[in-house]
């Protein structure tokens, strides 16, 4: 597979990043279904820090394989700052990571529990954060529901300077 170089150099810079602290990553994906594991372990020397990934598309499998409550699911559905919280908590805990990221959204074609196509939670979890979620944007590229979870976690890292204002993309 041939990512692009905005991708590829966002999870080098990642890697780079973990790489020098001694640190660890794991994920969590629903709507990017693997992606952003994808984009990491392209990189060479990535299982230096990358330990693990799940790919959660069905709630049944975020209930069994990370944990989630079904109650907080029901809710504040699948598609939820709080869930993609609680993803990344989950990779946290079963992977024994030292940072954990957890997506969630819409890819459509339909809205889902009133939240329209292309909404997307990420949240960044670990040692320097305790919760990180954001709502990136709507109507994301697939390429960029794939780099999204980057740069907030190079942020939490203390890499890169988090944007004032505006969206990341």
């Amino acid at each position: 597979m041939s990512l692009p170089v905005e991708i590829i150099s966002l999870a080098a810079q990642v890697v780079e990043d973990l790489r020098a602290r001694g640190e660890t990553l794991s994920t969590a994906e629903s709507l990017t279904a693997g992606a952003v594991s994808s984009a990491i372990v392209t990189i060479a020397g990535a299982s230096d820090v990358f330990v693990g990934g799940t790919t959660a598309y069905r709630d049944e499998i975020k209930i069994s394989h990370l944990g989630i409550d079904p109650a907080l699911i029901a809710k504040h559905s699948a598609i939820s700052e709080e869930v993609a919280v609680a993803m990344a908590q989950g990779a946290l805990k079963s992977f024994g990571t030292t940072w954990a990221i957890g997506t969630t959204g819409v890819a459509g074609p339909n809205p889902i529990d009133g939240h329209p196509v292309g909404a997307v939670w990420v949240a960044i979890v670990g040692v320097r954060a305790s919760n990180y979620p954001y709502l990136v944007s709507e109507n994301l590229c697939e390429t960029q529901l794939q780099q999204a979870p980057l740069p907030p976690l190079r942020v939490s890292l203390g890499t890169e300077r988090k944007k004032e204002v505006g969206p990341w993309f």
